[in-house]
């Protein structure tokens, strides 16, 4: 073996092997993490704890906002059941408005974690596992663009952790991915938050779902709400059309 052979061929295996601990570190964490908390992540786990939850909250206001931050962005980015749990969670913990703003980049930055490891640990094993979804998640984006995925996000006709996933084997940017995640799942994020904090408690939420939680009116203005969610994907992509035809 030459000099140039023995030089070339060693960074190719360390940086091959690299990327395979980093993928084994990441699915570790997230079968640990499921193990350790899985069960908590809850609404009637949650409700067991409201009392000491709170307390927490006006002991330590900041550090329960950067607490419940970093455990949605885990929950998210690692495809941890319990996101919309935990989604409603802060809205009953931090109210609409705090909660809509936390919920909104937490679950923007998971997703974003979720599609950076899609496409650089595990982009075979996503492109096989997802072929014919890929392939179709492919020819939409090159026909729609950013709309495409803005559509998902509004109506996702595709679990959130595998849009995630599938999205990183395509040629979408990061920036791209990160912005338009942002603005289309606002409106839903905006929608569930409020549910949470419209309830003053959560083991009434935990014991008879969302119905019975709200009031009449409430409930009117929910069904009012993910209406609108439905018809802003026809309305957006009309306001598009109508731009491309201005002169």
């Amino acid at each position: 073996m030459t000099d140039h052979e023995s030089g070339s061929r060693p960074p190719v295996g360390r940086s091959t092997w690299l990327r395979w601990a980093t993928a084994a570190v990441v699915l570790a964490l997230a079968a640990g993490a499921y193990a350790r908390w899985g069960d908590q992540l809850s609404l009637q786990a949650l409700a067991q704890q409201e009392t000491r939850l709170r307390e927490l909250q006006q002991q330590h206001p900041v550090g329960a906002a950067l607490a419940a931050f970093l455990i949605y962005v885990g929950v998210t980015g690692l495809g941890i059941p319990g996101a919309l749990v935990l989604t409603l969670g802060c809205g009953w913990y931090f109210g609409w408005t705090v909660g809509t703003v936390l919920v909104s980049f937490a679950s923007t930055l998971g997703a974003t974690l979720a599609f950076l490891i899609s496409r650089y640990l595990f982009r075979a094993a996503v492109s096989s596992r997802f072929a014919g979804r890929l392939q179709s998640f492919r020819d939409s984006w090159d026909r729609d663009g950013a709309y495409f995925l803005f559509t998902l996000r509004l109506i996702p006709v595709a679990p959130f952790f595998v849009i995630n996933l599938v999205m990183g084997a395509t040629n979408i940017s990061v920036a791209t991915f990160w912005w338009v995640s942002q603005l289309g799942m606002l409106p839903a994020t905006i929608v569930y938050v409020w549910i949470g904090a419209s309830v003053p408690r959560l083991q009434t939420l935990a014991d008879e779902g969302f119905r019975a939680a709200l009031s009449p009116r409430q409930w009117a203005g929910l069904t009012l709400g993910l209406a609108m969610l439905g018809i802003l994907p026809w309305a957006t992509r009309r306001l598009i059309q109508f731009q491309q035809r201005s002169p």
